[in-house]
């Protein structure tokens, strides 16, 4: 049988690792697919580029594969079965996979911002052109979360997901705790490192969490892709006391993807999360990532890896390669929906903006050392109906000549929701004793 055949667009990281593990693998691939596999074209802004990166891990002629900066030409190549996209963004790369699409090729794409913001147009296209359009590699590189979704979990209904789904700020994190350091001497080691970008706004902002999180929990729930509707908070203003403040009360601080399934609505938030250090998701340290699943059947279920990479992130890419060969001729509608529900059954469950969402809270406090201050935070708490689970307050420093000086009071509240914490802390700032802004962090116990 004559091999599949693919257009590369980009030849980066991802589509450089992409072409490597085919090579290497490929009479493996073939025995499990069922046909080869080959890479015909690919297409760069820079052949020449291309060409020296094919060199460099021992290509010196790409034999059939044909590199040209044509990327319509790849696109609207006949002979091409699937194009994938490996050029990221949200611009270019939509249009060259709806022009993809209709020209009824397979998409495979690792392009996380593309589906979580176009995913809805893209997968409604690729529905009227009976194709497949593949994204395991979207969302946390190597580990095949996406298939555990669609698939492997298919019997359960998903009560809650919590993932650590971005390697750089799960690094940074990492340095903060174990050195002690601030976030700015944290960053600048990710990116000595590469572990960050030159510009890290994605990462650190959680706009890049934010986006695998959406795509997650549309899969979940059965609803359309909604990236506007996200809470996106990144770990940029985040102190380092916090970081101590939180070991000494057991708990772990990690910026977290959180999707989940409540009475009012869908949860869909990214933003720094203690969890208590016993949890195994408060242990994943460094680069990797992490993603903690609870269906009503199965319970908790945890895929951990590496969640970035050359080939990590391909090994997800050749995986759905490979599932679109296997069912490339197959009836479209027997083939598992994009987001594992069938279209016409997607839901409309509304998704709960921030002020609605049910979660414990850390409050962290500068306050003059003088009597009465705790009192008057606790009365205000409990007027909201907040109620405290755990207190630490620290000694009193740079006490002046008369005794007196500040401390840090920092409280651990019992679940509600984030509206009352918001007009409790109005509240609380608003006392003559409290010499700064309120530091508050969610928390999930994840029991």
């Amino acid at each position: 049988m004559e091999p599949i055949k693919v257009g590369l667009l980009g030849f980066g990281t991802v589509g450089c690792g992409t072409y490597t593990v085919l090579r290497r693998n490929q009479e493996e691939i073939k025995r499990r697919a069922g046909r080869g596999i080959e890479i015909a074209r690919i297409a760069v802004r820079n052949p020449a580029k291309a060409a020296k990166a094919l060199n460099d891990i021992g290509v010196t002629d790409a034999g059939s594969a044909i590199v040209t900066d044509n990327f319509n030409a790849v696109v609207d190549d006949p002979s091409i079965d699937i194009v994938a996209e490996m050029i990221g963004g949200t611009g270019v790369a939509r249009e060259l996979v709806l022009r993809a699409i209709a020209n009824r090729k397979h998409v495979v794409t690792a392009n996380k911002a593309l589906l979580a913001v176009h995913g809805t147009e893209i997968f409604e296209a690729a529905h009227a052109n009976g194709v497949m359009v593949a994204f395991e590699g979207a969302v946390a590189g190597g580990i095949p979360i996406i298939k555990a979704l669609r698939e492997g979990l298919t019997a359960n209904r998903i009560e809650y997901i919590a993932g650590i789904i971005n390697g750089t700020t799960n690094y940074i994190l990492s340095e903060m705790r174990d050195r002690g350091v601030d976030f700015a001497t944290a960053l600048k080691g990710a990116q000595e490192l590469g572990y960050a970008e030159a510009d890290p706004t994605f990462d650190i902002e959680g706009v890049d969490a934010a986006h695998k999180a959406t795509i997650m929990s549309a899969i979940a729930f059965g609803v359309p892709v909604q990236f506007d509707k996200a809470y996106v908070e990144g770990i940029s203003r985040l102190a380092a006391i916090d970081i101590r403040y939180a070991e000494e009360l057991g708990y772990r601080i990690k910026l977290l993807g959180i999707t989940r399934r409540t009475g009012k609505g869908i949860e869909l938030r990214v933003h720094p999360t203690l969890i208590p250090s016993k949890r195994l998701l408060a242990n994943v340290e460094g680069p990797m990532n992490a993603v903690v699943v609870h269906g009503d059947a199965v319970g908790a279920t945890l895929y951990y890896g590496k969640g970035a990479g050359a080939e990590p992130t391909a090994s997800a890419v050749v995986a759905d390669l490979v599932d679109v060969t296997r069912l490339h001729t197959a009836d479209p509608e027997h083939r598992v929906p994009h987001l594992a529900f069938q279209r016409d059954r997607l839901s409309d469950t509304p998704i709960l903006p921030i002020d609605e969402v049910t979660s414990g809270y850390y409050l962290r406090l500068r306050v003059a050392d003088v009597t009465g201050v705790l009192a008057d935070i606790t009365r205000i708490l409990a007027n909201t109906g907040i109620s405290i689970d755990a207190l630490l307050q620290k000694e009193s420093e740079q006490v002046d000549d008369h005794g007196k000086g500040e401390t840090d009071i920092v409280l651990i509240t019992h679940e509600t929701v984030e509206k009352n914490v918001n007009t409790a802390i109005a509240e609380i700032e608003a006392l003559r004793t409290v010499v700064s802004k309120v530091t508050k962090l969610r928390m999930e116990t994840l029991n």
